[in-house]
């Protein structure tokens, strides 16, 4: 009788590990993507140039995008008068927030500015209406970094403004611009033509996280099998 108490007893832990009642995990794989995720990753030097030019583009775009439908909108609504204060692009609403996330500054140079505070000296090459998409991405302190592109005229409603005076643009309308802007040299553009560059730049911080962000794994979803 203790002989079969003691063999009971051995058997009741095998028993126990039956594969039948062992539970496993089903979200394996998505575990091992998150703790891949978490993983402190060495970011080099030249994924962070990199980054710059996603978070670059990204700023731009947005601000070319607002700038299109905000001033849509205010020359619909009152003309060039109600347009003009709005042609500030890195003050409108979603490229100012935008540029907060990235830890940026966006700025629109033109060796022709409408306000002479915007004006630079720029080469052909920077100004190359043709291949808006090269970007020049640079790095010029330890914890800056800085990007530039083409900023192109491809909006038939911008000639209101920067087209040619008496055809494009009422000279009633540019007496209003002169107004604001006694020392305007922002007209006489035609569509296609460069107008000046976009300049921005970012912190090391905006930057590195974005390209964390950017290259974070991310599970696909799974068809459900019925």
């Amino acid at each position: 009788m203790r002989f079969l108490l003691r063999a009971a007893l051995l058997f009741l832990p095998l028993s126990a590990c039956n594969s039948d009642q062992v539970e496993h995990l089903s979200n394996t794989k998505e575990l091992a993507v998150e703790a891949e995720n978490w993983q402190v990753k060495r970011i080099m030097p030249k994924d962070l140039l990199r980054a710059t030019g996603w978070a670059g583009d990204s700023l731009t775009r947005t601000a070319e995008r607002e700038l299109r439908q905000v001033l849509a909108a205010k020359l619909q609504e009152g003309g060039v008068a109600a347009a003009l204060p709005f042609c500030r692009p890195a003050a409108l609403p979603a490229t100012d927030s935008l540029a907060n996330v990235l830890q940026a500054s966006l700025g629109w140079m033109s060796p022709r500015p409408r306000n002479p505070a915007h004006r630079a000296a720029l080469t052909p090459a920077d100004l190359n209406a043709a291949d808006t998409t090269t970007r020049r991405v640079a790095r010029p302190a330890t914890e800056q970094f800085t990007y530039q592109r083409p900023v192109v005229l491809n909006d038939a409603l911008c000639l209101r403004c920067h087209g040619k005076v008496g055809q494009d643009i009422a000279t009633a309308d540019y007496a209003l611009i002169q107004q604001q802007y006694p020392q305007d040299q922002a007209t006489g553009y035609q569509l296609g033509q460069s107008m000046g560059v976009w300049r921005a730049s970012f912190k090391r911080s905006g930057v590195a996280e974005l390209y964390t962000m950017k290259t974070r794994k991310v599970m696909k979803k799974r068809k459900p099998l019925f």
